[in-house]
């Protein structure tokens, strides 16, 4: 892999290391993105501008996308994902590393549910970070005190509120449910400490029973009320929707949680924000329950596409593949491929039409700028796909001088060869260099060692891409006679 001059000052490239450290994970036997065969590094020609993205949405006055805040949830709902185990050491060290990120709040299990979650609790508490140490509890007096005597910041207090919980988890009703809500508010309010209450199971509970049940608290000072999507059912409009129409109830600030379970977890984030909502619940690869929530690295795409400035100012971006890759080992997963920003191919260009134009300006295939978050572009030039452009391009890193007829004889050669095999990177450039070589040697080298049934298909292939570079020419010069906008030529068909 060729550094770019992005990796030469410190950044971290995506090509190579994703899951390193837990390639065993998932039973596959290898690590996420090991041998990155066919990709390289560059730079590209045009720089791009560093301003505030021209594309973001004409947002209304309740909107929160340029001022929200993150509550990281990788030491609560984290803990509740089915591989995971938390000692205190590696607590700290997600705690740690969340906190120098820049995250707002760190939430941690329930100190009632064992004595080393408040043991560790505590620990978490005496570290001095800069973010706010929040415990999420049942809504009761028991566990309010004992949150309370751990020395956290703020208390998240939840109950569940649709009818499914109501009837088949805690049996309480609405009645019981508002007026125990208000006794530990005004408790946890009384101990000088931040207090949330969060509804379970929002977008099947009863809208009115709900929206009551929120002005109440909002009425005895409660800091947060939240939004829980529990189940995952929610869409991104119905998001909207409850959250716009809450937002005209209460004037405490709104929290949202939502679960992945059909995969809006992400986007009912954003049009949260975009409804007045002000905080949201993420975890580190998204891990928690059963799928997971909203995924910190996840919502930093969304987020630094709709407002750079405030993203970029407020968290460190570059530490995110660091964060993810120390949770991944700990849970024994692997960083998956398609993760947005750490995902091993996350800006790797594969087709020659892509590669030219990323060479020039990376912004016709790029919404998100990879060295923001530390990482490097990548094309992918080793493949039937490729294109002259990325193997001039290339060459040039090699430090061979070819004219452009020759790197498009040589680019065929490497589409030629993929067609009957897969090729690594150090193929395409043993191809290149040899066929170099070859332009002034007496005596031709290889350009790649070959079975005698290889060197069969490879002639054959070679011969019909010949045919096809041949017919394009005819094409193309008949167009220049005629005057024909080459656009509205029919062309001829390619034969085998």
């Amino acid at each position: 892999m060729c550094p770019t001059p992005d990796e030469e000052n410190g950044h971290q490239s995506n090509g190579h290391s994703n899951g390193h450290a837990n390639g065993h994970a998932n039973g596959n036997g290898t690590t996420n993105g090991s041998g990155h065969p066919g990709f390289k590094a560059f730079e590209t020609h045009t720089v791009r501008p560093v301003s505030s993205n021209p594309y973001a949405p004409v947002q209304d006055y309740l909107s929160n996308i340029g001022k929200f805040k993150i509550i990281e949830s990788t030491l609560r709902e984290g803990e509740q994902f089915a591989n995971a185990f938390f000692d205190t050491e590696t607590k700290i060290k997600i705690a740690r590393a969340l906190d120098d990120f820049g995250v707002d709040y760190i939430e941690l299990t329930s100190p009632a549910a064992s004595e080393q979650s408040r043991l560790d609790c505590e620990a978490i508490c005496k570290l001095g970070l800069k973010a706010k140490i929040l415990t999420h509890v049942r809504c009761n007096m028991n566990d309010a005190k004992m949150a309370v005597a751990t020395g956290v910041d703020g208390v998240d207090v939840v109950i569940g509120t649709s009818s499914h919980l109501m009837e088949h988890s805690h049996g309480k009703d609405m009645t019981y449910i508002k007026n125990t809500a208000i006794e530990v508010i005004e408790y946890v309010k009384s101990q000088g400490k931040e207090i949330r209450f969060s509804s379970e199971d929002s977008f099947r509970s009863n809208l009115v029973d709900l929206l009551s049940l929120y002005s109440a608290v909002d009425k005895v000072g409660v800091h947060r009320v939240g939004i829980a999507d529990t189940v995952g059912c929610a869409t991104p409009r119905q998001v909207y929707d409850l959250v716009r129409t809450l937002r005209g109830v209460v004037s405490c600030d709104i929290e949202t949680h939502f679960h992945n379970d059909t995969g809006c977890a992400i986007a009912n984030a954003y049009c949260a924000l975009e409804a007045g909502a002000t905080h949201i619940d993420t975890s580190v690869l998204g891990i928690g329950e059963r799928n997971g929530i909203t995924t910190l690295g996840g919502l930093m795409a969304r987020m630094i596409v709709a407002d750079r400035d405030y993203v970029k100012g407020k968290y460190k971006l570059e530490k995110i593949k660091e964060i993810e890759d120390l949770v991944a080992e700990a849970v024994e997963v692997n960083v998956p491929f398609n993760n947005p920003i750490t995902g091993f191919c996350a800006f790797t260009h594969k087709a020659g039409i892509h590669a030219k134009a990323i060479l020039n300006n990376p912004s016709t295939y790029e919404i998100i700028t990879p060295s923001d978050f530390g990482m490097s572009r990548y094309v992918h030039f080793a493949s039937r796909l490729t294109g002259w452009n990325a193997i001039k391009s290339r060459a040039e890193q090699l430090g061979l001088n070819m004219s452009d007829a020759q790197i498009k004889a040589v680019t065929l050669k490497i589409k030629a060869l993929a067609d009957v095999r897969p090729l690594a990177i150090d193929d395409a450039d043993s191809i290149i260099r040899n066929f170099h070589f070859n332009l002034s040697a007496e005596k031709e080298r290889p350009l790649l060692p070959l079975s005698a049934e290889e060197k069969k298909k490879f002639v054959k292939a070679e011969m019909d891409l010949n045919k096809e570079a041949e017919k394009r020419s005819i094409d193309e010069q008949a167009d220049a006679e005629a005057e024909v906008p080459a656009a509205k030529k029919v062309r001829t068909e390619t034969v085998a």
